[in-house]
């Protein structure tokens, strides 16, 4: 079983949620309990490499990323990352150029620690199929769909990832 590099960004999938002044915050990533709680028996290594809203994230956090896939051994990076700038993260590391390796990110509408509202325990879940059977390249999974770096958008108006290509 080949290795899976999960690198953990931030995004909404890891906020909490404070009950006294409303706000939503980051204390710890949620994936180590996804995966025991999904009964993974995956060959998985799970690294934070920041915990950061995809709106607040700079140039420099996207080289930290570019730089922790490049270094990395495995050839199966899974990313969990903010929705709202994750294409644009997908671009820069596509761009990046990194060969033989498949690369996705995925992420959640809603925080993981809002229960059973959350999309990201399916998401994380089609992510990691995704992972292991698409060719190399960087793809986004979003609501049981992957799509290609260069050929997807978030429908702000829907909230749902679709893609920028014509249907055929």
């Amino acid at each position: 079983m080949e290795p899976i590099q999960v690198f953990v960004t931030g995004g909404t999938f890891d906020k909490e949620y404070d009950f006294i002044t409303g706000n939503l915050f980051f204390k710890d990533t949620h994936l180590p309990k996804m995966f025991q709680r999904g009964r993974s028996t995956l060959d998985i290594d799970v690294k934070t490499l920041m915990m950061v809203d995809s709106l607040e994230m700079t140039e420099a956090d996207r080289e930290i990323i570019i730089h922790n896939c490049k270094r990395n051994k495995a050839n199966k990076i899974l990313i969990t990352h903010g929705t709202d700038k994750m294409v644009e993260t997908a671009s820069f590391i596509a761009r990046a150029g990194i060969p033989d390796t498949t690369i996705v990110l995925t992420g959640a509408m809603i925080p993981y620690a809002f229960g059973t509202s959350s999309d990201g325990f399916f998401n994380l879940g089609s992510a990691l199929a995704f992972v292991q059977i698409l060719p190399p390249g960087v793809y986004v999974a979003m609501n049981g769909r992957y799509y290609h770096w260069d050929a997807v958008r978030k429908n702000r108006k829907t909230g749902f990832f679709e893609s920028t290509k014509e249907e055929q």
